[in-house]
């Protein structure tokens, strides 16, 4: 079985911290193309933005509509802001704080039978709680062998389940 404990104090920190922070960031958007969607969510990662998802909604007049929302630190307000209203059809954008609480993580190798794949490791409290394959690595190998992603999945979850 699968198990480890760590000291969390003495563990490095991946640039990861226990709670943080953030402002949380949103706007009800009701007339733009969905492209345009893609294109501002590729800008707002690049400019920093943490996470970025849409949900969808009904608006005034029962018109459907994107509430788009991200997360960031503080700092990146501005830049955000000017993302938003530059690159959308918005006339406003709320934002207000909130603190996120992320696991300690750490990374491992696992050994499969297409090579080597990392499998990231979640801690609470000192002890694993969460363990996830790294999603693009896993990917690749689906592409490079012409194989379902989920067969490659199952065989990275077969190995960590006999450790």
């Amino acid at each position: 079985m699968y198990e480890r404990s760590i000291n969390v104090e003495s563990s490095p920190s991946n640039n990861e911290h226990i709670d943080e922070e953030m402002v949380k960031m949103e706007v009800n958007l009701d007339d733009v193309p969905g492209e345009w969607l893609g294109y501002v969510m590729d800008l707002l990662f690049e400019a920093g933005a943490n996470d970025v998802f849409y949900t969808p909604i009904y608006m005034k007049k029962n018109r459907p509509g994107v509430l788009l929302q991200l997360l960031l630190t503080r700092h990146k307000i501005d830049r955000m802001k000017e993302i938003l209203f530059k690159e959308t059809t918005t006339l406003g954008v709320r934002y207000y704080p909130l603190t996120v609480h992320r696991l300690e993580r750490q990374f491992k190798s696992v050994e499969t039978s297409w090579g080597p794949l990392t499998v990231k490791e979640g801690y609470y409290d000192g002890k694993l709680v969460q363990v996830a394959p790294e999603y693009e690595e896993c990917k690749e190998i689906a592409r490079i062998h012409n194989i379902p992603l989920k067969r490659v999945y199952e065989q990275v979850w077969k190995t960590i389940n006999n450790d």
